[in-house]
């Protein structure tokens, strides 16, 4: 059987992720878990290559179970990261309000704090800036980013204004 690995992946992208999961069970003659597009195509493609061309042979699956079984794989979860100290800023207090200030964020030489996966986060508020863990960043987002390591709205996270449901 000649497969035309282009057209086939053409008409794979064209199907919806309902046709995909049929096609997936007429071909493995199984249900698929998972209704992700991309990793059907991918699977339903490589298994028509299987077919058309031959699978593994059975010394390259022998080594393949091989090194799994020597796999080095985590049994224990990542530690907690310890935050560091936050250096003592000197206390700023503005003679007054800047007409510009976002009205969400606290006063200088406030004290945001947060409950986050078992730790009380403290981020102390600058006059052009925050400070946490040692670092000081331009805005709450930045702060948000450095603890969770995604992109993050900063007031959404801290729980402030509009989008925290207040203070």
């Amino acid at each position: 059987m000649e497969l035309n690995v282009a057209h086939e992946l053409g008409v794979l992208k064209r199907m919806s992720p309902a046709e995909l999961r049929a096609k997936y069970r007429e071909i493995y003659g199984d249900e698929s878990r998972s209704g992700h597009k991309d990793w059907l195509i991918k699977r339903i493609i490589w298994r028509l290559q299987a077919l058309a061309e031959g699978d593994l042979s059975e010394r390259a699956r022998r080594r393949t179970e091989e090194l799994a079984n020597d796999a080095d794989l985590r049994t224990n979860a990542p530690r907690a990261r310890q935050p560091a100290a936050v250096p003592q800023q000197p206390l700023v207090i503005p003679t007054g309000l800047d007409s510009t200030a976002d009205s969400r964020v606290p006063m200088p030489g406030s004290v945001i704090t947060r409950q986050y996966k078992g730790e009380t986060l403290q981020v102390h508020v600058l006059t052009s800036g925050f400070a946490y863990a040692g670092e000081v960043y331009r805005t709450l987002s930045a702060v948000a980013k450095a603890i969770t390591g995604t992109h993050t709205n900063g007031f959404l996270f801290f729980r402030m204004g509009k989008f925290g449901g207040g203070r």
